[in-house]
Formats: structure tokens, C-alpha cells, sequence
């Protein structure tokens, strides 16, 4: 298949958008599936680009939230736990519960 100008741009424009392979051939028109896929791999287009700027807004307000969370929640001890229970070890940790390592 011959590629014009204008179905490699359009191409690009709806692989960024995030569409599927099918929905670009289906929106191109004339094209098949495997035929954009093939196009997309030799242009070397990827959506990192995109996916990681989504991926960094959505840890900073996991991390927003957490934190939030963090200072609502009162003061913990050192295990993370709140309460009477503050100081003592957890199961799994270091110190056993008969206090040996």
C-alpha cells in the first residue's frame, strides 16, 4: 500500500488521540488494521509520550491524596500504625514478638 501525506498525518493525529488500530483504519478509510500497525511501527510512534504525562498527573494526586490522608489521620508511631499499638512491633518485623531477632 502507498501512504499519501495526508493519510500519514491524519494517521498520526488519531494514533496520539489514542484510537485503536482498527478505529484508524476505519476512520482512514481504505486501510486495514494490519496495515496501520505496520505504518505506525515503522513511523516509530509510540503513546508514551502521552501515556506518561497522564501516568504523572495521576501519581501526583495519588500522592495528594495520600499525603492528605497521612495528616488526617493523626499522629502514628513509627510503624505506621495509630494508637496504643504506635509502639509495638508488627508481625514481620525485625524483633519477634518474644523480643529476639
Amino acid at each position: 500500500m502507498i501512504w499519501t501525506d495526508e493519510q500519514v498525518e491524519r494517521l498520526k493525529q488519531l494514533w496520539l488521540e489514542g484510537l485503536s488500530a482498527s478505529q484508524v483504519a476505519k476512520r482512514l478509510g481504505g486501510v486495514t488494521r494490519n496495515s496501520v500497525i505496520g505504518k505506525v511501527y515503522r513511523l516509530g510512534l509510540s503513546r508514551k509520550t502521552l501515556a506518561s504525562r497522564t501516568d504523572e498527573a495521576s501519581q501526583s494526586e495519588v500522592g495528594v491524596a495520600l499525603e492528605a490522608s497521612r495528616l488526617s489521620s493523626g499522629s502514628q508511631g513509627q510503624n505506621g500504625v495509630c494508637g496504643e499499638d504506635a509502639s509495638r512491633p508488627q508481625s514481620g518485623s525485625a524483633t519477634a514478638s518474644n523480643g529476639h531477632i
